[in-house]
């Protein structure tokens, strides 16, 4: 049974970090692309950030420079640093693990950014 758990979210001001973490179990997580995606309230889920299987990134232009998306395969984590909070960062966030054909999903985790 494939499990993803987020963990680190939470309440912080503007110009704030944080630091999102997703442990992952029951898949082959060195060969998986992991992604970490965004909804804000009225608005769709965003992709974020994406870590290939040999550590190249992707992000969106919007967080690009502020926030870091990395693993750790020795303890099937990744983790997505997020410097810079903005109010409009505030979302659920879910991590994403892609390992062709399947996607499999974390429950999410709040972060709100706000003074």
């Amino acid at each position: 049974q494939v499990q993803l758990v987020e963990s680190g979210g939470g309440l912080v001001q503007p110009g704030g970090s944080l630091t999102l973490s997703c442990a992952v179990s029951g898949l082959a997580f060195s060969s998986s692309v992991m992604r970490w995606y965004r909804q804000a309230p009225g608005k769709e889920r965003e992709l974020v950030a994406r870590i290939s299987s040999i550590g190249d990134g992707i992000y969106l232009d919007s967080v690009k420079g502020r926030f870091t998306i990395s693993r750790d395969n020795a303890k099937n984590t990744v983790y997505l640093q997020m410097n810079s909070l903005r109010p409009e960062d505030t979302a659920v966030y879910w991590c994403s693990a892609l390992k062709y054909p399947s996607a499999y999903w974390g429950q999410g985790t709040q972060v709100t950014v706000t003074s």
